[in-house]
């Protein structure tokens, strides 16, 4: 029995096996692309779990998988995005219509302080383009992203029950019961109360359950691109998500119903 817990060490215990061969990464990856070993003059490459996400659970109600954070909202915004473009109009009785925008940004588990990440200047320069080539300037463009917003979908922890300790004492947030609106007192997620009312006025139309998330005092949480994109952009922004346990595992778990429910939140707040 192991009395201390599992001790990894990043450097020791955390190598990829390739397999037996005596090939070197470059011929590895060279085979793999078709082309020549000595053709590979610079390179990305990171480990990934291949295998493929399963249902568990008496009746199916569970799914495990890789990367659930944060494919999955990813692909509840997508999704969202194409229903409300099948039927945006490009006009409305106030006039123009709101356009929605879905930006994925790299890095977020590093810091988003890079070239693509949340800190850069990506989804800005987008922004500023659009609104120059519908005729604005900088002056209407800051009154634009002034009353637009926001909606920062990342996934969070559900309450564990065989660490109760860990979260806060009154709020849990549980599998199954719909997206969370995730808020911080110390800014480490964006959400304040305006936010908060478009969210839930989201959700009600959509008839979506929604649940809240505050994390334990005593135990800080960690961030999401909402604060970045709220300090870079000065939009009102929201911190949403669905339930995951087993967060940042190889294999994280949550409720099949869940994906459907935030996406459909996401749509009605899109077309909100």
């Amino acid at each position: 029995m192991n009395k201390d817990g599992v001790q990894l060490d990043p450097q020791r215990h955390m190598q990829p096996i390739l397999g037996f061969a005596p090939s070197d990464v470059l011929e590895i990856l060279a085979h793999h692309a078709g082309v020549a070993r000595r053709d590979i003059v610079g390179l990305d490459v990171v480990t990934v779990d291949a295998q493929a996400p399963a249902l568990f659970g008496a009746d199916e109600e569970f799914l495990a998988s890789a990367r659930l954070d944060n494919l999955s909202s990813v692909h509840a915004e997508v999704e969202a995005l194409i229903t409300v473009a099948r039927g945006a109009r490009a006009e409305t009785p106030d006039g123009p219509a709101p356009i929605a925008v879905m930006v994925a940004n790299d890095h977020e588990e590093v810091g988003s302080a890079t070239r693509s990440g949340a800190a850069g200047p990506f989804l800005e320069d987008v922004l500023v383009r659009v609104h120059s080539a519908l005729g604005g300037d900088e002056s209407s463009r800051r009154q634009v992203l002034a009353s637009s917003m926001v909606l920062s979908a990342d996934a969070g922890h559900a309450a564990h029950p065989n660490y109760p300790e860990r979260h806060d004492p009154v709020t849990r947030p549980r599998l199954g019961e719909g997206p969370m609106l995730k808020i911080n007192a110390q800014q480490r997620y964006a959400t304040d109360a305006v936010g908060i009312a478009a969210f839930v006025a989201a959700c009600e139309r959509a008839g979506v359950p929604h649940q809240h998330f505050v994390s334990n005092n005593a135990m800080p949480c960690g961030s999401t691109i909402g604060p970045i994109t709220a300090t870079r952009l000065g939009m009102t922004t929201i911190d949403v998500g669905i339930t995951l346990l087993s967060m940042h595992s190889a294999r994280e778990m949550c409720a099949t119903a869940d994906p459907l429910l935030l996406q459909q939140a996401c749509t009605s707040f899109l077309r909100g």
